[in-house]
């Protein structure tokens, strides 16, 4: 069963999330405020994904979304915003959303948003099950492993987000590449997207800060001015 934790302070926004969620097949378990949802959390454990909603008293969303990070780095989470709440969108991704849902928001963008995330978080799950080694691409003192869906370096594991993963793994099947913002956006978030490409921006701050031994003067995910980003050997 797909299970989901939907987070969101006001009842009849939450009702609306529910509704339309478990119309398509989701098991949701509610929670009214942070520290329930963090406490369900730690409960029950066996969740794919978690709604967020930002705004809400006592912990907030983006609090919230640091501490479910913090506990499991292939969980699924998507922050809503309200549309003048800039900031908190960057501020969410930071803190390891791996997407963002603007408010006011229709029923077929919140499903097309949550399956799409679905559809990566159960496969890094499928993935992590399987007991084979798996194919590993070897760039430097970085090793990915693409069936295992990790990262090493220096045979140090990374911990990455599945959105992370499938950015880095898009990177290092095309290294010393230039790849397009909306290459990137395509590949990894679908060409149904709703967003915005500000995201992919955002996720390469947070990778640089996760494999960049100096993040503001990387060496390795390089930004191609008027274009995009590239993986750089060094050669």
């Amino acid at each position: 069963m797909k299970k989901i934790l939907v987070v969101e302070d006001e009842v009849a926004i939450r009702e609306f999330e529910v509704i339309n969620l478990k119309r398509v097949g989701y098991d949701t378990v509610e929670a009214g405020n942070g520290e329930d949802a963090l406490r369900l959390y730690e409960e029950q454990k066996d969740f794919d994904i978690a709604l967020l909603d930002i705004s809400m008293p006592g912990m907030d969303g983006l609090t919230l979304c640091r501490e479910l990070r913090s506990r499991s780095p292939s969980l699924g989470i998507i922050m809503l915003t309200a549309r003048t709440q800039e900031i908190d969108k960057v501020s969410g991704l930071m803190l390891g959303a791996d997407d963002y849902i603007t408010k006011p928001f229709s029923p077929s963008e919140l499903l097309a948003r949550v399956d799409s995330l679905y559809r990566r978080v159960d496969v890094g799950r499928t993935a992590g099950e399987k007991k084979a080694a798996g194919d590993e691409i070897v760039l430097g003192e970085f090793r990915l492993n693409t069936r295992r869906r990790t990262l090493s370096k220096n045979g140090k594991n990374i911990e990455l987000t599945q959105v992370e993963f499938q950015i880095i793994e898009y990177f290092f099947t095309n290294p010393d590449t230039a790849l397009d913002r909306i290459d990137i956006l395509n590949r990894v978030w679908g060409e149904a997207f709703y967003g915005e490409e500000k995201i992919v921006d955002v996720n390469i701050r947070r990778l640089r800060i996760k494999i960049e031994d100096d993040p503001s003067n990387p060496k390795h995910l390089l930004t191609v001015w008027g274009m995009g980003y590239k993986w750089s050997t060094g050669n």
